[in-house]
């Protein structure tokens, strides 16, 4: 039987997204900025997409961008709102749980003379609120805070960090790195106060290389990218059509049937939480119930490297992640986990398991007897 639990590293594209995207590549595959029929069509498949993304945000088609993914999209919020508000201050506030693609051009703007401040966290992963009221100042220009950890699923209060940001600095932007809460949650920027929004096409369903970021009318930001002057300029280059479009299908199925797949998730996190810390030695770390992502578990299992572990599962047929998948192949200490202040015996003996609305409860059944072999079996040999 094979099992895949990696699902916030990536998802399988879905049969209606990659469809499209073959129709895009073999038939209708005009370049967009063509004046012929071949370029109109292709451009009318971006407009749709951009309307049907725009439509479950409850924003305006012209404030959604298409990039290639998460990555581009955080780099683009944070380097173009930097470079358009350098005069108004350079300080820019962001949390110690962030992915790498925030963390790391953080540091770039910090080599270019930006003051960047690092919230820390609770034993949950959530922001303390005091430390962002302390820092925030007239100096601040932007804030960026990830909606859901990609790690252990903490589920940041976007909507009040938003509200202490209008009151303390209310000419900073706000950035949310969305890309493992959108599709999964109901996400209205314009009601919650959030002037950008991250978005990666593969976490729903849809093709790898696709993204988006919404972005505000009237925000002040600038493009990292330059050439031909495509969507207005803000992200030169031909644009993806069949990435794009096959975006456009995920985000569609994601929310038509967001509260079904929500529930589904959540039951099955409920089950696997209750049966996998039943074995001995076998932790939960982060909150486990509304209040948190319905599909992301973090599970320490005491005296058994997650990569041993992580191996152990696959040779089994199931497949899951110690820790973040986005980062490298290679083995680094997780901010997250030191963020979270978890014990460091514990830190290399975490992995991630993360659920679909493809999950089923027989796939969470084998992989938990799995475990129950598995886990005796390691752990006697590392305490020899």
């Amino acid at each position: 039987m094979e099992v895949y639990l990696d699902n916030s590293a990536t998802t399988k594209c879905s049969r209606a997204a990659a469809e499209k995207m073959a129709q895009l590549l073999t038939e209708d595959f005009g370049n967009p900025s063509s004046l012929h029929t071949m370029g109109v069509k292709a451009e009318g498949c971006i407009k749709e997409a951009r309307e049907i993304i725009a439509k479950t945000l409850k924003a305006d088609a012209k404030e959604i961008i298409f990039t290639s993914g998460g990555t581009e999209s955080n780099n683009l919020a944070i380097f173009g709102s930097a470079e358009a508000n350098k005069r108004a201050g350079k300080r820019i506030i962001t949390t110690a749980i962030e992915h790498a693609s925030v963390l790391q051009p953080m540091k770039h703007l910090e080599e270019m003379g930006y003051e960047v401040v690092y919230l820390p966290v609770d034993h949950d992963g959530i922001v303390l609120s005091e430390a962002l009221e302390a820092a925030l100042n007239e100096e601040t220009i932007l804030v960026s805070v990830m909606h859901v950890n990609n790690e252990i699923g903490a589920l940041e209060p976007v909507g009040e960090i938003a509200g202490l940001i209008k009151r303390k600095a209310p000419g900073a932007l706000f950035h949310v790195d969305a890309i493992q809460s959108y599709g999964k949650f109901v996400i209205h920027p314009g009601k919650l106060g959030i002037d950008m929004l991250s978005v990666s096409g593969h976490k729903i369903h849809g093709p790898k290389g696709s993204g988006f970021l919404y972005v505000k009318d009237k925000t002040k930001i600038k493009p990292i990218l330059f050439g031909g002057g495509q969507q207005k300029g803000m992200r030169s280059g031909t644009e993806n059509v069949p990435a794009i479009a096959g975006l456009g299908v995920a985000a569609k199925e994601a929310y038509d049937n967001i509260a079904s797949n929500t529930e589904h998730m959540r039951k099955l996190k409920e089950y696997f939480i209750s049966k996998a810390t039943e074995i001995e030695g076998v932790a939960v770390n982060g909150k486990t119930g509304e209040d948190s992502a319905p599909h992301i578990v973090s599970l320490s299992v005491s005296d058994v490297k997650s990569e041993v572990f992580l191996h152990s599962l696959e040779e089994m047929g199931v497949y899951i992640s110690a820790g973040s998948a986005c980062s490298s192949n290679k083995a680094a200490v997780s901010s997250t986990l030191q963020g979270i202040g978890l014990n460091p015996n514990l830190i290399d003996s975490t992995v991630r398991f993360s659920f679909s609305k493809n999950t089923t409860m027989e796939e969470l059944d084998y992989t938990l007897s799995c475990m129950r072999e598995i886990i005796p079996f390691r752990r006697k040999f590392t305490r020899k």
